[in-house]
């Protein structure tokens, strides 16, 4: 096995581990309670590519060990059948093939020698041999992922027995050897996660920032979690508690963009939080300077978003009373907070890329997925591209506009 010492590795592509919850919660998991004799295979898209590259599987909140039987990765033979494979490499994790993820603990492959393009596609699959239950996943990977029966992990094609899933399960990073090239983390809630981009598209906003930088050399990997509060647990981790794990630790990374705050001033008398009263502004000033001083720390420089508008979200949903007068008022204090602080190295005017130039308060039509808090595809891209990228590159702080684009 060749020594890694002095390789310069760059995260290219991430999935942030959250809790497996219980059938009491308003959503259901969409994974098997448990796996035994089966193979997971899953696509993912990396950001920047490279002729080397480590994976990273996650047990992070798992109470027992996972032994993986096999591990491979694989080529797809076009990106229109991705899993379609044109070969398959065996993973090793310290030389061998089998290999142990350890209870809240992560495992990272050695390295693999196999060429992967920019901004495309590859597929790990992972047999699982031992009854295994799950409780560490990712819930909303807005990509078609499947469950067989047996070792298939090296199988070019799958065969017709499958359970089918939008959710991820062990695989939480992908690391590539890169030489003079580094990332762009994204923390998010599940505008960031993607929840309404298109299934198998690979149209979240930070994949057509992911486009918009290739040719800088800088990696753009995503760490939202739809459901993610920044000062409370939600459906993950709130973001201070995952920040070291999602962000600080990964190779590479130079700068943190954070587009979060949304579920904590919404959730609050909802199906989610019924009993919860909404955080005050001067608590979320407190959350988004400590994320700016902890990433400071570690000289990550720290870029965040405005909350985008969202007048009249979730409408005939059990969640209709998402948003309110009140409720509004917070964002657009915060919102302004944000523009303001000196705290950051930078700010996406998010709220003004994406709002209505009539109506403010609600997200452009264009723009919309059509629930009125989260952007469609064409909201993600025009939110990738409506800033200027000199907010990465620049050494002091971009000064907003009026117009919401940086100058």
């Amino acid at each position: 096995m060749a020594s890694d010492l002095s390789q310069h590795y760059v995260t290219s592509w991430t999935s942030s581990p959250q809790a497996v919850w219980g059938d009491d919660f308003i959503f259901p998991t969409n994974i098997p309670r448990t796996l035994q004799n089966q193979t997971v295979r899953q696509a993912i898209r990396v950001s920047l590519g490279g002729d080397n590259f480590k994976i990273e599987m996650s047990n992070a909140y798992g109470s027992t060990p996972i032994k993986l039987g096999k591990v491979t990765v694989g080529i797809p033979e076009n990106e229109k059948n991705r899993y379609a494979l044109k070969n398959t490499v065996t993973v090793t994790f310290g030389g061998a093939e089998e290999a142990i993820i350890l209870p809240g603990a992560r495992l990272l492959s050695d390295n693999i020698a196999l060429k992967v393009s920019p901004l495309t596609n590859i597929v790990i699959s992972a047999f699982i041999p031992e009854k295994t239950v799950l409780q560490t996943f990712h819930w909303d990977g807005r990509q078609t992922n499947f469950i067989v029966p047996g070792d298939q992990s090296q199988a070019l094609a799958l065969s017709s027995d499958r359970f089918e899933t939008t959710a991820r399960l062990f695989i939480s990073g992908l690391y590539v050897r890169s030489e003079g090239a580094s990332a762009i983390a994204v923390v998010g809630d599940s505008i960031t996660d993607g929840a309404t981009a298109s299934l198998n598209k690979n149209a979240r906003w930070t994949d057509f920032l992911a486009a918009r930088l290739r040719d800088q050399n800088i990696a753009v990997f995503n760490a939202g979690i739809s459901g993610a509060r920044l000062l409370s647990d939600g459906m993950g981790s709130n973001a201070l508690s995952r920040l070291h794990r999602d962000v600080i630790s990964k190779p590479g990374v130079s700068h943190l963009v954070v587009l979060l705050g949304i579920n904590d001033i919404a959730w609050p008398g909802t199906l989610f939080a019924p009993t919860s009263e909404m955080p005050c502004l001067n608590k979320l000033i407190a959350g988004f300077t400590q994320l700016a001083a902890q990433a400071h720390l570690y000289d990550v420089k720290i870029v965040v978003a405005t909350l985008p508008p969202f007048e009249g979200a979730l409408p005939g949903t059990p969640l209709k009373d998402y948003y309110n007068e009140k409720k509004n008022i917070l964002r657009l204090a915060l919102n302004n907070w944000i523009r303001n602080a000196d705290v950051f190295d930078g700010v996406i005017d998010a709220d003004k890329i994406l709002r209505a130039p009539d109506s403010p308060n609600r997200m452009k039509k264009a723009f919309d997925s059509g629930d009125h808090l989260h952007p469609g595809d064409k909201g993600n891209k025009a939110l990738a591209y409506g800033f200027n990228t000199n907010v990465f590159t620049n050494q002091t702080k971009i000064k907003i506009t009026e117009t919401g684009v940086r100058d």
